[in-house]
């Protein structure tokens, strides 16, 4: 499954809160998520390879998966 970052979420990856999370990391969660989803839904509990805990809010189009943001913890 493609999975797309919006420009608002790699804007959040310059935030101090979601500093060591990388669009890989991105990536693995959004493409790691079972099933469709139809509307944004946050998905909570990621881990970045940094140890940095995350979630994203994210939904599917057409194109693929979109992630809308990040929230680091």
């Amino acid at each position: 499954m493609r999975v797309i970052i919006t420009e608002h979420a790699k804007k959040r990856l310059r935030d101090f809160r979601q500093d060591k999370i990388t669009p890989g990391d991105i990536v693995n969660a959004a493409g790691g998520i079972p099933g469709r989803i139809s509307t944004a839904t946050r998905f909570r509990g990621f881990f970045a390879k940094s140890g940095r805990m995350f979630d994203i809010v994210a939904k599917d189009i057409p194109e693929g998966r979109l992630v809308i943001t990040i929230i680091g913890k």
